[in-house]
């Protein structure tokens, strides 16, 4: 009976793939466009999970996400080394400043100081250079990203790439030279926006002159120590806010589902993909339906029960829905290894692929349910009739 129905199934080309694309158009939208949308929601605590050794952030308590940088006083950092259970708390310095670029151009990049003695929180990977380097006169680290495209210089030849900045090159931040000594690899933030690092005094130097200029405070635990009692003790002895690395990612990440549209829209894009591979398939599956009833009819004449009849448009929908879920994912799987070079972001963790899996897997429940419910109510008279 299996061989019957997987030559009902096939006998129409025409209908056989028009299934098979729905599926597979369903399966790529239920796919692609979360995988975006998680790549997208990484970028924004993506920072935070650069910066290594640190085990919690302390900041103002007003503090929303991590680019909401509301600056504390730097006598605050002593208050926090003074707490039982604090191995060591080193300052940040974050902000947005302006780089005046060779040709004159201005470029808004994220400046990031770190403590001048341990250069704790720089950059996870170098690729050209040393962290090291940054104790040089005017030295400052930039992403391979931004120095390729935002921070380089421009192409001599019209509508050129722009020629990417390499070590030893220089630029001013407010008013002030800075020389590349080295090129590192970062993940990308949600702003996309060039990232420099340099140490915590030159940083403060750069930056406009304001009374606070601390952003945080990173705190590495004594070993044994619970952090989230020490997290406790910081935030009642000091009056600042303190997150263990995972919550302020999930503080971050929660604003911006909350504050944003990203979520809509994105859900917008995955339910219409869904709805349009439900009427697809749907709409095919029953119209294959309706043509093969008479054979469907020949079968019960002679006898197969429903429950026979119904295992043969299960295995129907269960194959189109595996080749379409297959192609659908095979696809994604391709769309992001082509885009892993580029800005867009793209994030694909297995779960995602049991989230699509699911979804084809009740748009083929649909589609075989109308299509059970007209084989079960067939008479088998019907192959008499003209």
């Amino acid at each position: 009976m299996n061989h019957i129905a997987l030559k009902m199934l096939m006998g129409d080309k025409g209908k056989y793939m028009g299934i098979v694309m729905g599926l597979t158009f369903a399966s790529l939208i239920m796919t692609q466009q979360p995988a975006i949308f998680i790549g997208l929601m990484s970028r924004s605590y993506s920072f935070i999970t650069d910066v290594g050794l640190s085990d919690i952030w302390v900041m103002d308590p007003k503090v929303q996400f991590v680019d909401d940088i509301k600056p504390l006083q730097d006598t605050e950092l002593y208050r926090v080394r003074g707490i039982s259970g604090v191995e060591w708390a080193m300052p940040m310095y974050k902000g947005l400043l302006k780089a005046r670029l060779f040709d004159g151009r201005f470029q808004t990049c994220n400046v990031v100081g770190l403590d001048d003695a341990t250069l704790i929180g720089g950059p996870p990977v170098m690729l050209e250079g040393k962290i090291d380097d940054l104790r040089r006169s005017d030295g400052v680290i930039v992403d391979i990203d931004g120095a390729r495209d935002k921070l380089g210089k421009p192409s001599s030849a019209p509508g050129g790439k722009p020629i990417p900045l390499k070590v030893g090159d220089s630029l001013e931040l407010n008013d002030r030279r800075a020389i590349v000594v080295g090129i590192a690899k970062i993940t990308r933030t949600f702003q996309s926006q060039p990232v420099i690092y340099t140490t915590y005094s030159r940083a403060t130097s750069y930056a406009p002159r304001e009374r606070k200029l601390l952003s945080f405070v990173l705190v590495k635990a004594k070993k044994g120590q619970d952090l989230n009692e020490l997290t406790r003790r910081i935030s009642e002895t000091t009056g600042l806010a303190a997150y263990t690395q995972a919550e302020f990612m999930t503080l971050t990440y929660e604003y911006f589902m909350d504050n944003t549209g990203i979520p809509i829209n994105f859900g917008i894009s995955v339910l219409l993909g869904f709805i349009v591979g439900a009427a697809i398939a749907g709409q095919t599956f029953y119209s294959f339906t309706l043509e093969n009833l008479r054979q469907f009819g020949v079968l019960k004449a002679m006898g197969t029960g429903n429950w026979t009849l119904l295992r043969m448009i299960l295995l129907q929908a269960v194959l189109v829905g595996s080749i379409g879920y297959g192609l659908g994912v095979g696809l994604t799987a391709i769309f992001g290894f082509a885009m892993r070079n580029t800005i867009l972001a793209f994030k694909f963790p297995w779960q995602l692929l049991m989230f699509s899996g699911a979804g084809v897997s009740l748009i083929c429940v649909f589609a075989a349910l109308i299509s059970i419910f007209k084989v079960i109510r067939l008479e088998p008279a019907i192959v008499f009739k003209g």
